[in-house]
């Protein structure tokens, strides 16, 4: 049977206390609402339906092409909200999958069971519970004395008797696709002037159709989010789910309490992960790293067996065997290719090192091609930029300069050349010789074995 899925996004989430969309608040670097998106598309295997509206040209910027959208215009509950995508998949799909926006949690298995379960039986429709004493403000589960579901209670108008019920509403739904349409149709309004989703239950027991309840197999996985406190509670709980992952794929956590990993990034094998160390954005690790501890590493590339220590990238790459830090730090479009040890307090910017070269401490490169086999002296600063300009230097392979050399760009030093420590560098250095003073000259030639 085919089943696509309806994801409730419309609401603007007034508890949040924010002028950004509570769906697209983010959770381990990614939007609240891609995690939802993304395991029903798993259950599904179609593109779901995001119904918006609330500032719906930003949900839609978030989401891209890996969504359909319909829009609600007026947020006259979740049951009309359901409605708007009727014209989408009346005739085009056997199951619907409806689920909230607010569950980032839900696993694409947990609804591939609900799909399943709804596949296997004869009901109007299936539905998430969980059982806890918690409630969140959940709704109450109310069944009869023979265990049928009867109907949702909201926890505003319950009973002290009903809320006592530890069986609660998760919020995610399998409908039988015809079923479902025709009996959006007899939701009443409510006093709020809304149409509720979870009317459908009474309406379908009042009706003689079954309605069936399955328990959660992962309590966390049914946390909903209504404001900020349940927005930390469950990044969390997403990073102990990330953190685990990672560890049972072979990478050491030394302290996974204090190690923070976004969705996207990767890790490989034999990787080491020291405490309070940030893998953000779109970060790839390779195989036999230790990263940290106090790292900060935001969308860049390392490669196998380098070492970070307490040290900043952002938009930067790594090859293999580069050990930079600590206190390193590499911007964007920095690039040190294999073997590279970087200092203490050094910093590199949109630039290229070669292979095998050394940056010593207290070291600023920016804009700037180095060449294989350079070593850099502490101190080295590139003078890149005139108050409206940036230009470039370049330093050819086997160079070495000097402490505390100023590189005044645009500039080039050939091949094996030299400067003395202190040099001001105004003008290009020819392969082979030594340079010293201020301004820099050049002193003498060197034996190209030097």
């Amino acid at each position: 049977m085919k089943s696509t899925a309806v994801i409730l996004a419309a609401g603007q989430g007034t508890r949040m206390k924010s002028s950004t969309p509570k769906i697209l608040h983010p959770l381990a670097g990614q939007p609240m609402i891609t995690y939802p998106v993304e395991a029903a598309t798993r259950a599904t295997s179609e593109i779901p339906v995001v119904v918006v509206g609330h500032q719906a040209d930003e949900v839609r910027a978030a989401l891209g092409e890996a969504c359909r959208f319909v829009v609600q215009a007026e947020q006259l509950g979740t049951g009309h909200a359901v409605q708007q995508a009727e014209d989408q998949l009346a005739g085009q799909t056997d199951l619907v999958l409806v689920i909230n926006g607010d569950l980032p949690l839900l696993t694409g298995d947990t609804l591939d069971r609900l799909v399943l379960t709804q596949t296997t039986g004869r009901a109007a429709f299936t539905m998430l519970t969980r059982l806890t004493d918690q409630s969140r403000g959940f709704g109450r589960v109310v069944r009869d004395t023979s265990g049928e579901v009867m109907k949702i209670v909201e926890e505003s108008q319950a009973t002290p008797e009903q809320l006592a019920i530890r069986e609660l509403n998760v919020g995610a739904y399998c409908f039988a696709a015809d079923w479902l349409w025709e009996a959006l149709r007899g939701i009443k309004v409510s006093p709020k002037g809304e149409f509720f989703l979870t009317d459908l239950v009474e309406i379908a027991f009042e009706g003689g159709d079954r309605v069936q309840g399955i328990p959660i197999e992962d309590p966390s996985e049914a946390l909903g989010i209504n404001n900020r406190v349940h927005l930390a509670e469950v990044e969390a709980a997403l990073r102990r789910r990330i953190n685990r992952r990672w560890m049972e794929a072979g990478v050491t956590m030394i302290d996974p309490e204090s190690t923070y990993i976004d969705a996207r990034a990767t890790i490989g094998e034999d990787t080491e992960i020291w405490p309070n160390t940030y893998l953000l954005g779109d970060t790839a690790i390779g195989e036999g790293c230790r990263i940290g501890p106090n790292s900060y590493v935001v969308d860049s590339k390392i490669g196998d067996r380098c070492i970070v220590l307490a040290s900043f990238m952002e938009g930067a790459r790594l090859e293999n065997d580069v050990d930079i830090g600590p206190f390193a730090r590499l911007r964007k479009g920095a690039h040190l290719k294999d073997g590279v040890h970087m200092g203490n307090f050094g910093e590199v910017k949109n630039s290229v090192l070669g292979p095998g070269t050394k940056v010593g401490h207290f070291s600023y490169i920016g804009d700037a091609t180095i060449g294989p086999r350079v070593n850099i002296g502490a101190g080295t600063i590139t003078c890149n930029y005139d108050g409206k300009n940036k230009f470039h230097t370049e330093i050819e392979e086997g160079a070495f300069i000097g402490s505390d050399t100023m590189l005044v760009a645009p500039v080039k030093l050939g091949k094996g050349a030299n400067t003395g420590a202190g040099a001001v560098v105004t003008k290009d250095i020819p392969a082979h010789t030594l340079a010293a003073g201020v301004p820099a000259r050049v002193i003498r030639k060197l034996d190209e074995d030097d």
